[in-house]
């Protein structure tokens, strides 16, 4: 299996969780330090890759293919929710942040079609996120990359699925990563505050993104394809 964006925070989580499973784990980041101290950690095998170079993204699914033999299971997780003013967004930053959140996704989905099916099925696991449901003016075009992959997910999903392949997207809530409360939870109190605005009054964290991701990377969701689930706590 091969996870983009796989060195810290909820990719991290799922790196873990399927070598936790004895998966053979791929994942690809342009955190070098980070990335190989997680695969020292689980013996992932982690190379070095910036998934806006879509050539070097391919090659990295060819190298992982040579190394660890056919992919089945791809995690589209890379993003950055960057907050960002509507009338400070400039053209140039639109479209790094789509060649970022949006972009790879596709591409990535793309070259790994041959694998999937030569491997006789797969299952494909797009990030989206809640932000863009509820109008995410702090960050619209994070937001509109987002939603764009509930589409993108759909659409592949009923291209690919001839192949066997499966195609599904996740949208997580307020996962409290390292680099969230670094940037955007500040103390405790930020904390308590987004959980009591949960149906469940538990941190989210990455742990619980991980395990769906596990299960619609199993054979135990064979037949859920074209779907996005939320995994917020119930956060309204």
């Amino acid at each position: 299996m091969f996870v983009t964006g796989g060195a810290s925070g909820i990719g991290a989580d799922i790196v873990r969780a399927f070598a936790r499973n004895e998966a053979k784990v791929a994942f690809v980041d342009i955190l070098e330090a980070e990335g190989k101290a997680l695969a020292a950690e689980t013996g992932a095998t982690f190379l070095v890759c910036d998934v806006t170079d879509v050539t070097g993204l391919r090659a990295a699914l060819d190298v992982v293919r040579n190394r660890l033999g056919l992919i089945s299971v791809l995690v589209n997780n890379a993003a950055n929710d960057d907050r960002h003013e509507i009338d400070a967004v400039t053209e140039e930053y639109w479209d790094d942040s789509i060649d970022l959140n949006l972009r790879p996704q596709f591409f990535a989905a793309q070259a790994v079609r041959a694998q999937m099916k030569e491997a006789g099925g797969g299952s494909i696991i797009n990030f989206s996120s809640i932000a863009w449901r509820g109008g995410a003016s702090n960050m619209p075009v994070y937001a509109t990359a987002k939603s764009a992959i509930i589409g993108l997910t759909r659409a592949l999903a009923r291209g690919f699925g001839g192949d066997n392949i499966r195609v599904n997207a996740i949208e997580p809530g307020a996962v409290i990563t390292e680099r969230q409360k670094r940037l955007w939870f500040p103390d405790q109190q930020a904390i308590d505050n987004v959980v009591a605005r949960q149906a469940i009054h538990r941190e989210l964290l990455g742990d619980e993104i991980a395990r769906t991701v596990l299960f619609l990377a199993s054979d135990d969701s064979r037949m859920i394809t074209k779907q996005s689930i939320t995994v917020d706590g119930g956060l309204r």
